[in-house]
């Protein structure tokens, strides 16, 4: 085996075409096998294995500066500089993280998990090696949609106008995430059907020199054209056509499911518990797709994620043409597009991962906030249980949201109160309406949620007890509940509050809670520096009462596992519940 034998991309240059190529398929074999054990991004990492051959077999990192888009591609590339055993054997698989990684390697330039940004880090280590008089190339690889995204167009601009050596790769798989969306795109796919020499050339119109490669996964063109263009002088647009999911039957022909997968069969292409788990997001997207059939004005909006909100193929088409709307990779856009539609009287409901939702931040204060228009935004992904990188944290949205005034951000705890708060949003027209969606598997509940969301910041007393109040927020709710029962066992009677608005106090409920409680205690599943649990305790500062709060201290976690972070962060119910009854001075067993 050609790949046990490469330690860095050196090795590779010692290899011909032929071993190449074997090279190649061993890559291939070593990513389908990981992917099915461990899960991950299969289908662009398949797209692109002998475009990162051919350019580690050209070029000279980390001399030579190579940036990868979103790192959905850099499998290939982390394999060829070292790290190779994190993919050759399950017992090291666990060594490296899914994306690029500044803490693995001296070939890994950045740590990017987001998209489109390549093109301006480019121009910028462009401009680096210039001041300084350095000599070496830099290459940024963009594709899987990356283009849609407002900051790629902005980093073309500058560099077109830096003039300098800036080598901008386009993986072009006629795909984002799912289906393509957007003007680039017809440009792109143009340019494609004829070759590269079709009279509109978005990158031509910039001045930027450009080369097309139809044969995307031939070795042999793809090292000469990257031979021809080293250490060129000016900026170079090399747009590639290649497959993505290449060599894995299933990954070609379902682009978007095996774009990002969880573990599956090799052999049959079964994705293991695939459609087993009825969560948040099939509750939500049921009940819109039913609503657009009743309601014109109602638009659901996704921004190149449409899976995010449970909409694969198969459920976009039950959507009424014009009431489903892919804006692609723009979160920025979106956050716009919805609070001018909602300007215009239209009902939008747009839906993003929490991580994802950071990228809109200006938008979402001026366009939206600002302006007070009633559009819905569903925030998925919003929990320490749903990321696995830390690129992907779903954890800072209650605090970046929660601060711009005139948003309602609404936590519900189960099926019921997640229908009756879209209903409200959606046909409310007062407020920007944020919802944060709960992770994992609907709980049922009978009990329906008739609460009056007019009128804001009242919270809900689930029980009334005394010494202790346990103010649970969203999907920590749960984990409230389970403190409550546990202190029942040391005859303790705490109060209950599920307080569903994230964004207000309930003032008359807190200041009730002086008379006969001595701790109040909140749970968030968010960064606790900075809104809910801190909120609480500035608003009883100056009351007879003290007050602790549990969440997530500021950081980037190395490790995202669920277990890993509750116990960091002093999250388990016995830990929570030794720290109520050593303040009561109960003795805890």
């Amino acid at each position: 085996m050609y790949l046990e034998k490469i330690d860095s991309p050196e090795d590779l240059k010692k290899l011909s075409i032929k071993e190449l190529n074997i090279l190649s398929d061993e890559i291939r074999k070593a990513i389908i096998k990981k992917v099915s054990i461990k899960g991950g991004h299969l289908g662009p990492e398949l797209g692109v294995v002998e475009l990162t051959v051919a350019l580690h077999y050209v070029f000279n990192s980390p001399k030579d500066k190579i940036i990868f888009d979103v790192s959905h591609q850099t499998y290939p590339h982390k394999m060829l500089t070292g790290r190779k055993d994190a993919f050759l054997y399950e017992d090291n698989y666990d060594d490296v993280s899914g994306f690029s990684n500044t803490e693995e390697s001296n070939h890994d330039l950045f740590i990017t998990g987001h998209t489109s940004t390549s093109l301006s880090l480019l121009a910028g280590l462009a401009k680096a090696r210039d001041i300084k008089k350095e000599n070496h190339n830099v290459i940024g690889i963009i594709g899987d949609g990356s283009l849609s995204g407002g900051q790629a167009y902005e980093g073309l601009n500058n560099l077109s106008e830096q003039n300098t050596n800036a080598i901008i790769v386009i993986n072009d798989n006629g795909m984002s995430i799912a289906e393509n969306h957007g003007g680039i795109y017809k440009n792109l796919e143009e340019l494609r059907n004829n070759n590269g020499k079709a009279k509109n050339n978005f990158f031509k119109s910039l001045g930027l020199d450009y080369i097309y490669v139809d044969k995307g996964h031939d070795l042999d063109e793809l090292i000469n054209i990257f031979s021809s263009i080293k250490d060129i002088n000016h900026p170079i647009v090399v747009h590639i056509k290649t497959e993505k999911g290449r060599g894995y039957k299933y990954a070609e022909e379902d682009k978007e499911t095996f774009h990002s997968v969880t573990p599956f069969n090799i052999e049959s292409g079964e994705i293991y518990n695939k459609g087993k788990e009825y969560g948040y997001k099939e509750l939500i997207r049921d009940y819109l797709i039913k609503k657009t059939k009743s309601d014109d004005e109602l638009v659901i909006v996704t921004s190149g994620v449409p899976l995010v909100m449970g909409l694969d193929k198969d459920h976009r088409d039950m959507i009424k043409k014009g009431q489903y709307v892919d804006v692609g990779i723009t979160e920025e856009h979106a956050i716009s597009f919805i609070s001018a539609m909602a300007k215009g009287g239209i009902k939008p409901v747009y839906g993003t991962s929490s991580t994802f939702l950071q990228v809109a931040y200006d938008r979402l204060s001026q366009d939206l906030m600002m302006n007070k228009n009633p559009a819905t935004i569903l925030v998925y992904n919003a929990s320490i249980s749903s990321a696995k990188n830390m690129t992907h944290l779903g954890i800072f949205d209650i605090n970046f949201l929660s601060h711009i005034p005139n948003l309602v951000y609404l936590a519900p705890t189960n099926d019921k109160e997640h229908i009756a708060m879209l209903n409200w949003a959606i046909n409310q027209d007062k407020y920007p309406v944020a919802i944060r969606v709960l992770p994992g598997e609907v709980k049922r509940t009978d009990k329906e949620d008739k609460k009056d969301y007019n009128i804001l910041n009242k919270y809900d007393l689930i029980n009334k007890g005394k010494d202790v109040a346990i103010i649970g927020l969203g999907s920590f709710f749960d984990r409230a509940s389970r403190v409550f029962e546990k202190l029942k066992e040391f005859g303790i009677n705490a109060s209950l509050i599920n307080p569903k608005f994230i964004t207000g106090v309930d003032k008359d409920l807190l200041n009730s809670l002086e008379k006969d409680h001595k701790l109040v205690i909140t749970l968030e599943d968010g960064i606790l520096e900075g809104w809910f649990g801190q909120m609480i305790a500035g608003y009883l500062g100056t009351k007879n009462i003290s007050v602790k709060n549990y969440g997530i201290k500021k950081y980037f976690p190395e490790i995202c596992e669920e277990d890993v972070l509750i116990k960091e962060n002093n999250l388990r119910v016995n830990d929570i519940v030794r720290d109520i009854v050593e303040f009561l001075k109960w003795e805890f067993y």
